[in-house]
């Protein structure tokens, strides 16, 4: 079968990279050290701190996130060391299984995978730590696999309630540019991201923005650290930012990224992935009234600006869903991902999503549900119409 037209990716990343971002990188590489390459990357450097909305300093590598979640790991701690990972799904689990090969004592804090982290059994955990034994709390702020946003905010705040020094980490990887995160007001010591996701550059940069706590207690941490080592490159020779050859292309990218980003500004950014995911939302909501399409995030006020996990009843198959949006409509949706492998696919709406490929995902979606026999309610598009004028609406009596 010959495909025509322009395939929509909706997957959680690597997710839709404009045309700006493509021409940007469309030029040959250059001398790594002349003066207009070096004060792009510097600007980079500087504007990636108003995103983090933090004073501190940003670290870029040639890696994707979980590149950055060892960086994190290797400045910070030492082996031996104990963390506590309050759950939130697959890739809490996984930071925490990534500091564990790295010789970490970690402590999970379970989750059923439905709902954020538990504030309350992380403030109870701390409060049992009489000898202050745990060095960080490693915290997800959106988990990709589940589509469940947590409360850095309180994460804080029940380090404080507890009276408790250990470090917070955060991974931003699937929230930065899409949801509020503000690194120094939230007193976040690290927080980690990656270009390929609300930042709408390729896959191939990681990011770590350090506050200075963190900064000044990691120059004892005990692991061997090279490639990562964040006070290597914290100079001011320039060669020494990205540990060798800088990454250029990717830079150029994410310079571009960058300036549209900040020219919608980032409180309209956020509005806007707001304004899309509710409209997600609305269409989720309308199969669901048939009992066997459901959200994988109970609590609405949980559920991701991000990336809407959709979870299927026992007996239907989300992978066959996927495939056939893929394979017949051209729409890449993503999949599920440790337990909820089979069992949930995830519509994206994050970084240069707009309301028209949106609209298109969620009609195709309904084609397969209804091509599988998968019973659902008809009409998620026109729910999404609804919730998105609504939305227009609200915005017209603001400005009146």
């Amino acid at each position: 079968m010959i495909r025509r037209g322009m395939d929509f990716l909706l997957a959680p990343g690597p997710t839709h990279v404009p045309d700006r971002v493509l021409r940007a990188m469309n030029r040959p590489a250059v001398e790594l050290s002349r003066p207009d390459f070096v004060a792009t990357a510097r600007s980079c450097f500087e504007d990636l701190r108003r995103v983090f909305r933090t004073s501190g300093r940003v670290f870029v590598y040639a890696c994707n996130g979980h590149g950055a979640w060892e960086a994190a790991i290797v400045n910070t701690l030492s082996a031996g060391d104990r963390v506590l990972v309050p759950g939130t799904g697959h890739f809490s689990n996984g930071w925490g299984q990534m500091a564990q090969a790295l010789g970490v004592e970690v402590e999970f804090l379970p989750t059923d995978w439905r709902r954020a982290l538990d504030i309350g059994a992380l403030e109870a955990r701390l409060r049992g730590d009489r000898d202050r034994s745990i060095k960080a709390v490693l915290a997800v702020q959106t988990d990709t696999a589940t589509g469940i946003t947590s409360d850095i905010p309180a994460v804080r705040a029940a380090l404080d309630a507890a009276d408790h020094p250990a470090l917070l980490l955060v991974d931003a990887t699937a929230s930065l540019g899409t949801v509020d995160l503000r690194m120094d007001d939230w007193r976040v010591d690290v927080t980690v991201s990656a270009s390929q996701k609300g930042l709408m550059s390729p896959p191939g940069l990681g990011f770590t923005a350090v506050g200075e706590r963190a900064l000044a207690l990691g120059r004892d941490a005990g692991m061997p650290r090279t490639y990562w080592n964040w006070y290597g490159r914290d100079v001011t020779e320039s060669y020494r930012w990205f540990c060798g050859t800088a990454p250029e292309h990717l830079v150029w990218a994410l310079r571009e990224s960058l300036d549209m980003l900040l020219e919608e500004g980032l409180d309209a950014a956020f509005a806007r992935h707001q304004r899309l995911a509710d409209a997600v939302r609305a269409g989720v909501a309308q199969w669901a009234r048939a009992g066997v399409v459901d959200f994988n995030a109970v609590v609405p006020a949980e559920r991701s600006n991000s990336v809407t996990t959709v979870r299927l009843a026992d007996g239907h198959d989300a992978t066959a869903v996927r495939t056939l949006c893929s394979e017949r409509f051209s729409v890449s949706l993503g999949g599920g991902l440790g337990d909820l492998g089979g069992k949930a696919f995830r519509i994206a709406h994050m970084g240069d999503v707009n309301e028209p490929t949106l609209l298109g995902g969620l009609g195709v979606v309904e084609a397969a549900l209804d091509l599988l026999g998968i019973p659902h309610e008809k009409g998620a598009v026109s729910a999404a119409i609804a919730s998105l004028n609504a939305g227009e609406d609200a915005v017209r009596a603001a400005a009146e």
